[in-house]
């Protein structure tokens, strides 16, 4: 029974390649883009899914570390020492916190200049967070609304030379017409087979993505409201 089994799907295998080669050149073609872009966005999603997950988990330890009680000023220390490479939350934290320690040293600037420069510097660096979130979702994105369409062009242009074929012939039978059809639909399976993951890729990460710019977001706030309280505490004891 196993053997009739994996006898069957090894001759539908074989088929199925020898229609992909007897395909016409055009339809060839289709299918050779496919593929590639079908194995292109399988290793943006490995890698996507990798980074989001390293930038998430650096996020949750640099928040249970911010929120510690800990000196900010060691904290400080530690993500810019020699070899340390902030991501996400902590380079956002290393860019406000430099801009304080820059600005709180000039005694001629007030609170709010220095609340507004630590703000425009988190900006800065929350720009570029959100550019590495959303880096290559375009693709995903193009892969998946644009790959139903490329392979139904080739099903469209493969049955088209069928029925061209086809013409030439006094007597028709489905023999005669079904491995020309097949030949085409291999085509569309091939569009939604790079498109199907690709959507669903593109809908998780870009949920993650979303996600974790909120909590981006609501630190930068956060962080402004400490940097806020202390050069009022300054202000107050000068």
């Amino acid at each position: 029974m196993n053997e009739a089994i994996q006898l069957a799907i090894s001759n539908e295998t074989i088929s199925i390649l020898e229609l992909m080669l007897e395909a016409s050149l055009l339809v060839q073609i289709v299918m050779a883009l496919l593929i590639i872009v079908s194995l292109a966005s399988w290793v943006v999603i490995f890698t996507k899914a990798s980074t989001l997950k390293n930038m998430r988990q650096q996020s949750d330890d640099f928040d249970s570390e911010f929120w510690s009680g800990g000196e900010l000023n060691g904290l400080y220390r530690r993500y810019t020492e020699e070899g340390a490479d902030p991501l996400g939350m902590a380079s956002i934290f290393v860019a406000g916190y430099r801009e304080y320690n820059r600005l709180a040293g000039n005694g001629a600037i007030d609170r709010a200049e220095l609340v507004d420069g630590v703000h425009r510097a988190m900006r800065v660096a929350l720009s570029r967070e959100i550019e590495v979130l959303e880096s290559r979702l375009s693709f995903l994105a193009t892969v998946g609304s644009t790959s139903p369409y490329v392979g139904l062009f080739g099903t469209v242009w493969g049955i088209m030379n069928s029925f061209r074929s086809l013409g030439a012939l006094q007597q028709v039978t489905v023999a005669t017409v079904a491995p020309g059809i097949s030949e085409a639909l291999i085509a569309t399976a091939m569009g939604l087979f790079a498109a199907i993951p690709a959507v669903i890729a593109y809908n998780r990460f870009s949920n993650t993505a979303e996600s974790l710019i909120a909590r981006y977001e609501v630190f930068v706030e956060e962080f402004l409201s400490i940097v806020n309280r202390q050069a009022l505490g300054v202000k107050r004891r000068a």
